[in-house]
């Protein structure tokens, strides 16, 4: 059953991003990084459509990584890899004369940063991707310590420059462009879907406040002793680290139970610890 239901949330990913690839990416002729961006400039070159020059870009990829990298490369990443110049078929079968929903290029390029940021933002969340750039980015850090994140980058950098050859100065321009926002864009999806918080606190009812920590929140707490430099005066402080959905109940609970406490929040993008021997 969890096999089944972690299947279709991935197709549903794929899906995405294989519409986003359809309906905009190619549209804008942009080559905003991504193997779909590298295969809309070959397609210039190649009497190929978009999705076979993605598959066969994609099969190449992987049976390089699976040479170079190993079992890095799971049953995920096989399976989106397959499934995206799929979908993107069936697109191009279902809709033969599309030409775009905004007949502006621009407006085509940032609709598919943020349609497709959906579709990762989910594959991502799950622990897989749409292969290709990633593909590209393990053998890259993997045999030239390049990190992976400016592996990525460099990677769609070298692809967004590739509509020089295809297209006029604006795509070009647009498909940098378009890199930059993706990676930005896609920061704010996952990066700040996944950031905690650390919210400090002083209060005159810290004994509501902790068990709701604990008993509610099911989250940990400490406390500290502080001492106000105003008037010296000895207050206990309660530091907690929450996800986003326990910080906003927690502040709901807070401005309840005592409107006068004062907050401070950080935000905390990693936690670790030395577990004892």
């Amino acid at each position: 059953m969890k096999v089944i239901k972690e299947t279709i949330i991935l197709t549903v990913a794929v899906f995405i991003v294989a519409a986003a690839v359809f309906f905009f990416l190619i549209p804008s002729h942009t080559a905003i990084s991504s193997i779909a961006g590298l295969s809309i400039v070959l397609a210039n070159f190649i009497p190929l459509k978009v999705s076979v020059i993605t598959f066969i870009i994609n099969i190449f990829l992987l049976i390089l990584g699976f040479i170079t990298c190993g079992k890095e490369f799971g049953v995920k990443t096989v399976y989106t890899s397959l499934m995206m110049p799929v979908f993107i078929g069936m697109f191009e079968m279902m809709y033969p004369n599309f030409t775009s929903f905004t007949n502006d290029q621009m407006l085509d390029s940032i609709s598919y940063v943020f349609v497709v940021s959906i579709g990762l933002s989910i594959l991502f969340n799950r622990n897989a991707s749409s292969g290709g750039l990633d593909i590209i980015a393990k053998i890259l850090n993997k045999y030239f310590n390049v990190d992976l994140g400016k592996a990525m980058s460099l990677a769609g950098i070298v692809i967004s420059l590739s509509s020089v050859f295809a297209y006029d100065g604006k795509t070009v321009v647009l498909s940098l462009f378009g890199t930059y926002l993706n990676g930005v864009v896609l920061d704010q999806f996952i990066f700040e879907q996944t950031l905690k918080r650390r919210v400090c606190i002083v209060s005159d009812k810290n004994e509501e406040i902790r068990k709701f920590i604990i008993n509610n929140l099911h989250s940990g707490a400490t406390i500290y002793k502080v001492i106000g430099a105003y008037n010296f005066e000895a207050r206990d402080e309660i530091i907690t680290i929450v996800d986003r959905s326990e910080y906003q109940k927690l502040l709901v609970y807070l401005k309840k139970t005592d409107p006068k406490a004062f907050i401070t929040v950080y935000k905390v993008s990693g936690m670790y610890y030395r577990p004892k021997v």
